[in-house]
């Protein structure tokens, strides 16, 4: 797929995908929304309960997410075990250009950045002290997991483009593969997608959602 990079509203990069008429992160600002969707919303609940987390990411894209995370507990005692499923990653022209553009509302530098798309699928990068990092190039249909989750952040492409991803069976594995209390974040707060969850186990409430959409999806496991 060609990728196209845009500087979104607060001055952050992402990409737009012309084949699928989707972007990877908000026009409006994608450091906002990962801001708010997974950061405020989702890793900052559990940080002060949990010393060690397990956090899977559905959709790497340009690890945005990660890098924001890993600012975020470099100021806290935490260690982030941070897995992220990625089945398309992006081509090593686009990781150039991404690292020119910067990555500098995220808290990272331009190592960090290389680093995290230059590593090997699924030999784990010590990013930092407090997350240890590992990618998997395959579907969330495909992948086994072999432990436990306290928070995922779903920041897969929305189901316009991508239904196959929102589906029921994978709701349901994603509820199998967390612990109890863990919490599941996203941006989208479609109704057909809030009942999916629902009818995985999950207990569901709708948050405000980052500039630009008015709701989220917060998605607990009891």
């Amino acid at each position: 797929m060609r990728r196209e990079i845009i500087i979104t509203g607060d001055g952050s990069p992402t990409l737009f995908v012309p084949e699928l008429d989707e972007h990877y992160h908000s026009v409006h600002g994608a450091f906002n929304e990962s801001m708010h969707v997974f950061i405020n919303a989702g890793l900052l609940q559990k940080t002060n309960s949990l010393s060690s987390i397990n956090l899977l990411e559905i959709g790497l894209g340009t690890g945005s997410n990660v890098l924001l995370t890993n600012s975020i507990v470099k100021q806290l005692n935490t260690h982030i075990h941070y897995d992220a499923i990625e089945p398309f990653p992006i081509n090593a022209d686009i990781i150039t250009a991404l690292s020119n553009v910067g990555f500098d509302k995220f808290g990272s530098s331009d190592t960090e950045f290389l680093q995290l798309h230059q590593q090997k699928a699924e030999v784990p990068l010590q990013l930092s002290q407090q997350l240890t990092f590992t990618v998997y190039h395959q579907t969330l249909e495909a992948i086994q997991f072999n432990k436990g989750y306290d928070i995922i952040y779903f920041d897969a492409f929305g189901p316009r483009a991508q239904p196959e991803i929102w589906s029921q069976d994978n709701f349901n594995k994603l509820y199998q593969a967390m612990h109890n209390n863990g919490i599941l974040v996203t941006y989208c707060a479609k109704g057909d997608v809030r009942r999916t969850m629902q009818a995985a186990g999950f207990t569901v409430e709708k948050l405000p959602g980052p500039p630009g959409k008015r709701e989220m999806l917060r998605a607990s496991k009891k």
